[in-house]
């Protein structure tokens, strides 16, 4: 394991990246979810403040609190969105970049084993021919 690959310990970076961005996904779509839930109960509610029904007249008071703390929950839910559409967009770049870096150890490594495979054998004609010539 400590002779891990600069390509493969970047996979497992990439990997790793990946798993972060998905959870920060994940948590957006929850926020984003609660938000539209919370739409639904504000409309709601914003229909019974302006109801002509009386049993909706009588509650009047406690419909003005109840929509004022939804609504100050939505701005915080808000600003909690905006925070984690921002980290989504940040972890979704790191890991494009971790997957550059890796393709592009990569490309070194095929090329330096390349490289290596043509030595070798620049090296085994060079012998066969120094061994030939000594038999000869």
């Amino acid at each position: 394991m400590a002779d891990l690959s600069k390509s493969k310990k970047l996979d497992r970076l990439v990997k790793v990246q990946g798993h972060l961005t998905k959870m920060v996904e994940n948590e957006l779509a929850i926020t984003t979810r609660e938000r539209a839930e919370l739409a639904e109960k504000i409309e709601t509610l914003s229909g019974y403040l302006t109801s002509y029904d009386p049993l909706h007249q009588d509650m009047l008071k406690h419909y003005v609190m109840r929509h004022s703390r939804l609504m100050a929950r939505d701005v915080r839910l808000e600003s909690i969105q905006e925070a984690q559409e921002t980290q989504l967009l940040k972890e979704t770049k790191k890991g494009e970049k971790l997957e550059d870096k890796r393709d592009s150890a990569r490309e070194d490594e095929a090329r330096v084993r390349d490289d290596n495979s043509i030595y070798e054998l620049i090296d085994l004609q060079i012998s066969m021919k120094a061994s030939s010539l000594q038999q000869g």
